[in-house]
């Protein structure tokens, strides 16, 4: 009887993953030393952690995918306003595309969703 083989992308994602949150975690005490609890920020952590991520958050109370909202237009008008952020505090570090979903139905009947890595502009 052989053993199953693990999927092949699975076990790098995973891992990857993992590597992310440590480095994430490690960037926010490190960023928590530097600058103390008032000067502590996501920008700051992320730029730590060297990524930095933009989040589209999509909200829908009927049964359509929410994800569905974010087309190829809305995608160019987020990478747009990020090229523009990245412009104004200087940006050279990774950066990641993600969109959160939130099916809600009411205060006791919702989901989320992570989608990291979406979609990436011009790909």
């Amino acid at each position: 009887m052989s053993s199953p083989i693990a999927h092949p992308r699975r076990s790098p994602r995973q891992e990857r993953s993992r590597l992310m949150v440590s480095r994430i975690l490690d960037a926010g005490r490190t960023v928590l030393i530097k600058h103390g609890y008032d000067g502590t920020t996501t920008n700051l952590i992320a730029k730590e952690a060297d990524t930095l991520i933009f989040i589209e958050v999509k909200t829908r109370t009927s049964p359509t995918a929410p994800e569905v909202a974010v087309t190829p237009r809305k995608q160019q008008l987020i990478a747009s306003a990020a090229a523009q952020y990245q412009e104004l505090i200087d940006h050279n570090w990774a950066i990641r595309f993600d969109i959160i979903t939130v099916n809600y139905y009411s205060p006791q009947n919702f989901t989320l969703e992570h989608f990291k890595d979406a979609f990436f502009p011009g790909l």
